[in-house]
């Protein structure tokens, strides 16, 4: 798969607004647009991570993959929660997209009945490899984050807190975040392990 960082160090640009949601009647600039995403994104979070969330209510299937993203970003953009079609400077082949994405969900589920890792690599593998398939048109980084936050609230531990505005170069765990990433990508996940582990 190719380097999974490409998105955090330019994050991946909005320059096709064509599935934009919102009023067509107010002009919107791209602050705009973060603002009403972190509004929608606030809301996911509330249902997933303000209480445990039960198997039922997150299932890690592959349904359930695309509903969050939806659930993330769907008063914002008509094409949240839908596979991408197109290629992306980072991410695997459209066409490998739903393969990739239906392989993850049979790990895990495969990884929590055979206890194959601890709750928090599970989490950082999932979070990992959901970054490396990079199934959507937009959002991705913040989807593959969600997922490890609510896969760890969802087996007793609390969210990730070092995640939170990521993109901002004021975030003074982006840098090691980045170069975690890059390790994971050639199969050391020592690092970005032990990132997961800083939690509220």
């Amino acid at each position: 798969m190719k380097n999974s960082t490409k998105s955090i160090e330019h994050a991946t640009p909005i320059d096709d607004i064509s599935g934009l949601k919102l009023s067509s009647s107010k002009m919107y600039t791209m602050s705009d647009i973060y603002e009403e995403e972190a509004n929608n994104i606030l809301q996911a979070t509330l249902k997933y991570l303000s209480a445990i969330p039960t198997k039922k209510e997150a299932p890690f299937a592959y349904s359930w993959l695309l509903l969050l993203h939806e659930e993330m970003f769907g008063q914002v953009w008509e094409w949240a929660g839908k596979l991408r079609h197109t290629e992306l400077s980072i991410g695997v082949k459209a066409y490998l997209v739903p393969m990739e994405l239906k392989k993850l969900s049979d790990d895990i589920v495969y990884w929590r009945a055979n206890k194959t890792f601890d709750t928090i690599e599970t989490a950082t593998r999932i979070h990992h490899r959901a970054v490396q398939i990079h199934p959507f048109q937009n959002g991705n980084g913040r989807w593959s984050r969600m997922l490890a936050n609510i896969y760890m609230r969802q087996n007793g531990l609390m969210p990730v807190k070092w995640q939170e505005d990521l993109l901002s170069k004021e975030n003074k765990k982006r840098d090691a975040y980045i170069e975690a990433l890059k390790k994971a990508d050639g199969g050391d996940y020592g690092d970005l392990i032990l990132m997961h582990g800083v939690t509220y």
